[in-house]
């Protein structure tokens, strides 16, 4: 009996000194990343619009003349040691495209975090400090709305810990806020941008699209590996209504991360009809790149999410933006609103998608002074052109669609 519990001690003393040794591995690799973020701090972005409260506690801007947001999503960075060199890579193209377009507002809708352990840590304050330190760093005004990936059921900080991080007071370019009370999710905002006479052109929501749909006894893991996504709640599309009617813009877009089940609906119906347009669905441009499900959506959406018909209800939603399906960049119009994919920065989620470059970029709009908005006010932008001038070399990729159509 003795030697049996000497066995397990020993044991379980050499798990600790295997995990010790990894968390402290960790710990030296996040200072190294700030290290080399830090890096990226010599050249700024000199914004020429500052952000101003209104009385209701949102953040607004102020002008005349175009106002450009530079939409960013999925950066999937690990956070660990094991992915360092590929977290790196994503700095080093987040950087590059930021210094190129210099945006009046940087957009990330979502997985900015992706510590599922691959990276060597599920402790995702890890990434979610190194991308807070980069886009400070950047000089840009940001905010983000949260993917699944960002607080997985497992990892060592909640949602709302995570968001405690983008609403610090401290931080002088991030816009997040908290989520009202009585609110699902975390960091449902928005921001608008206003002429000189006050009138509000655009207004820009930031939405909380969740993750998945339970919390199984093993902390959420498998709905993960069954990718059982969670809705928009009907208290966001009841907030959601309220903004628009408090401040009467003259247009609105939508961020989250997940798409809704109308894009599936639209993008069903436009392959039904052997890739031509129908009288609700046109498609204007870019890649279907996924396998299998083209568009991975919440899993009940068809019952539990009313924002889309409440957009068309309302008729001010111009355009939806989100992320998630990191090999599709297409924009398509759906009965009126358009929905845009917007490019993916992940190295690491997809298999081999590090030695992929086509599906890797940004997404330039355009908010024009006279509330319109279109199609031709959103710009995808490949990573791998020339124009965007890394600090560090960029990597040599496959720009070919890996999955033809």
């Amino acid at each position: 009996m003795e030697k049996v519990l000497l066995i397990i001690l020993a044991f379980l003393l050499a798990l600790v000194a295997i995990f010790g040794g990894i968390a402290l591995i960790n710990e030296k690799n996040a200072a190294d990343m700030m290290e080399y973020i830090d890096t990226f701090s010599e050249q700024r972005v000199e914004p020429a619009l500052h952000p101003e409260k209104d009385e209701h506690g949102n953040w607004y801007f102020t002008t005349d003349e175009d106002f450009k947001v530079l939409h960013l999503t999925d950066i999937h960075l690990s956070g660990g040691f094991i992915q360092a060199e590929s977290d790196k890579k994503a700095i080093n193209a987040v950087a590059a495209m930021v210094y190129a377009e210099k945006p009046d507002l940087v957009i990330v809708t979502g997985d900015i975090s992706y510590a599922i352990g691959l990276g060597g840590t599920i402790n995702n304050s890890h990434a979610h400090s190194m991308f807070i330190r980069l886009m400070e760093n950047l000089g840009v005004y940001w905010t983000v709305a949260f993917g699944n990936h960002d607080t997985e059921p497992y990892n060592y900080h909640s949602r709302r810990a995570g968001a405690d991080m983008y609403a610090d007071e401290d931080l002088e370019g991030c816009l997040f806020s908290h989520t009202p009370e009585g609110v699902s999710g975390e960091g449902n905002h928005v921001i608008n941008v206003k002429n000189t006479a006050g009138e509000i052109t655009k207004s820009l929501f930031m939405i909380d699209s969740h993750s998945y749909i339970r919390q199984d006894l093993i902390g959420g893991l498998i709905d993960s590996l069954m990718w059982n996504y969670d809705v928009i709640k009907q208290d966001q599309v009841d907030w959601y209504k309220d903004m628009i009617e408090l401040y009467s813009p003259a247009s609105s877009l939508c961020f989250f991360h997940i798409p809704i089940y109308e894009v599936k609906d639209g993008y069903d119906e436009f392959i039904a009809s052997g890739r031509a347009d129908t009288d609700n669905v046109k498609w204007l441009y870019g890649h279907d790149g996924e396998e299998g499900d083209v568009v991975v959506y919440a899993s009940e959406s068809e019952i539990g999410d009313q924002l889309f018909e409440k957009a068309l209800e309302l008729g001010s939603t111009r355009a939806m933006f989100f992320g998630h399906d990191h090999f599709n960049n297409f924009v398509m119009d759906y009965k009126g609103i358009l929905f845009s994919y917007g490019y993916s920065i992940d190295y690491i989620a997809y298999g081999d998608i590090g030695s992929k470059g086509y599906q890797r970029g940004c997404t330039v709009l355009t908010l024009t002074p006279d509330g319109e908005f279109d199609a031709d006010d959103i710009v995808h932008e490949n990573y791998y052109q020339d124009k965007y001038q890394p600090l560090y070399e960029k990597e040599t990729v496959d720009m070919y669609p890996y999955f033809d159509k």
